[in-house]
């Protein structure tokens, strides 16, 4: 072993043995809020509310905007700035862009909705704001509640209400597709797939939801809120950024190129 290794080892150590006593010493945590009201202000933001020129809203609004005029400003940004100097040899910008582009692409081929204009852009733009809004909460942007408190802005899909209302929007993409593409009888077979909205609204609800509430849990006691919430936070938060925003679109284009085959 080096003598760097052997540095960084002996490290390592020291932090373990020191976050080990602190966890002991510390005295115990004085919570306003017992876990069951912490677990169900997780789903239902009934107590934490911010106040928004005198009205009440539920955190997960507040991020929701944050990230979509986030997003508006970048694809802004690289449409005027960017695009028009692109060339034939890519640089790593313009790499990076092809490869974000290239995840969605494959999905749109092998469903034969790459001909629609619409549908590919429907499908990269749900697919980027589900990520973003995901990893929106691992910055950990803070708000003050009407109670005075301050906490963090969740993903703005932690909450029912924008799970569901990106669950009824994909419905009405692919339901509109069909009426577009197959008239009536696109309309009807758009139709069939009624219980969609629901199944794509608590899929998605409850992914995200699980990793808010596994966190919450983990920072509620004294005892394990030393390092461990860290590395809880962004797996979790990663991996259902990756799977939901891949699980959607996957089903999105699946669903429209069966309703406009």
């Amino acid at each position: 072993m080096t003598k760097k290794n052997k540095i960084v080892l002996a490290v390592a150590l020291v932090l373990v043995v020191l976050i080990s006593v602190a966890v002991f010493l510390l005295p115990p945590t004085i919570h306003h809020e017992n876990l069951k009201e912490v677990m169900k202000d997780g789903v239902l933001h009934d107590s934490n509310k911010i106040s928004v020129f005198g009205v009440l809203v539920n955190p997960s609004i507040i991020s929701a905007y944050c990230v979509t005029f986030a997003l508006i400003l970048f694809a802004l940004i690289v449409r005027v700035f960017f695009i028009p100097k692109f060339k034939m040899n890519p640089g790593r910008f313009q790499l990076f862009l092809e490869e974000v582009v290239s995840i969605f692409s494959p999905m749109t081929r092998e469903n034969h909705i790459d001909k629609f204009k619409f549908a590919p852009a429907y499908i990269f733009t749900v697919g980027v704001y589900i990520f973003s809004s995901t990893i929106f909460e691992l910055f950990g942007f803070q708000a003050t509640t009407t109670h005075g408190t301050s906490i963090s802005l969740p993903a703005p899909l932690s909450d029912i209400n924008g799970a569901i209302a990106m669950g009824v929007g994909t419905f009405l993409f692919i339901l509109l597709g069909g009426i577009v593409h197959r008239g009536i009888k696109g309309g009807l077979k758009g139709l069939k797939e009624f219980s969609l909205p629901i199944s794509m609204s608590f899929r998605l609800f409850g992914a995200l939801l699980s990793g808010a509430l596994v966190t919450e849990l983990v920072y509620y006691y004294i005892s394990l809120s030393f390092v461990l919430p860290v590395i809880v936070a962004v797996l979790f938060t990663l991996i259902h950024a990756l799977v939901q925003a891949y699980v959607l679109t996957m089903l999105a284009s699946l669903f429209y190129g069966e309703v406009t085959e």
